[in-house]
């Protein structure tokens, strides 16, 4: 089961705002125009490049902001059995300030409760999509693919992002991109901008659909271009 953020000693802040979050009300004009789960390993194999994650992360937010009506869920998880989930909120820059007091700590990877949180999601309302980053994958592709099977036929793409050349990881990522009509990308840690354009797209592409996603790749071209290619 996902843990709603429970307290820990580390996170006073994190629990203050989202806590806060409960009063945060939907923009006037309806319903947001997207939903998004932005899903990250926070394991400490990741430390290395966490700074440079969540400065991509939160330019990937300003991006959204700009599209408008983008309601994002951040969900994480690090050391033991420690699996997150925030609220969802349109406020990014919020969000963005969030990410930034989150730390890595020593665990094994939880993809599959992430799935599982995805399936539960999309099952109560309509999701656009998922943005998942990660290094590593020490989990059962098998039973990972038939999770991802199941939030395929809600019509969740999973945009799997992954850091590093782990073939593992390479493999298991690719097929959850695959079952759900989402896109696999591979980048190392110092690939910052490329990754940025492609967070920007996707994000693009959860608040406007292809459309949205055309019109972006035209004023950006490169990555926006590879990710509609993708889709299509």
């Amino acid at each position: 089961m996902m843990n709603k953020l429970k307290p820990t000693t580390g996170d006073r802040d994190v629990e203050a705002f989202l806590d806060s979050l409960k009063d945060v009300p939907v923009r006037s004009q309806g319903q947001p125009a997207g939903r998004l789960v932005l899903a990250m390993d926070a394991t400490m194999s990741r430390q290395h490049s966490w700074d440079t994650a969540l400065a991509i992360q939160a330019n990937m937010f300003a991006e959204a902001g700009r599209v408008g009506g983008l309601a994002v869920q951040l969900v994480y998880f690090r050391g033991f059995r420690e699996c997150r989930a925030s609220k969802w909120t349109p406020d990014t820059a919020s969000l963005a300030r969030l990410m930034a007091g989150i730390r890595c700590a020593g665990g094994h990877t939880q993809v599959l409760r992430v799935l599982k949180h995805l399936r539960s999601e999309a099952a109560s309302g309509k999701v656009n999509a998922c943005i998942y980053i990660g290094d590593a994958l020490e989990e059962s592709i098998d039973s990972l693919a038939s999770v991802a099977g199941e939030i395929g036929l809600l019509g969740v793409p999973v945009f799997a992002f992954q850091e590093g050349e782990d073939e593992i990881a390479e493999t298991g990522f690719r097929e959850i991109a695959r079952l759900t009509r989402g896109a696999y990308f591979r980048f190392g840690a110092d690939s910052a901008d490329i990754l940025k354009d492609l967070l920007s797209a996707v994000a693009v592409y959860a608040a406007g659909g292809l459309a949205a996603l055309e019109a972006h790749s035209s004023s950006r071209g490169g990555t926006a271009t590879r990710l509609l290619k993708q889709l299509e």
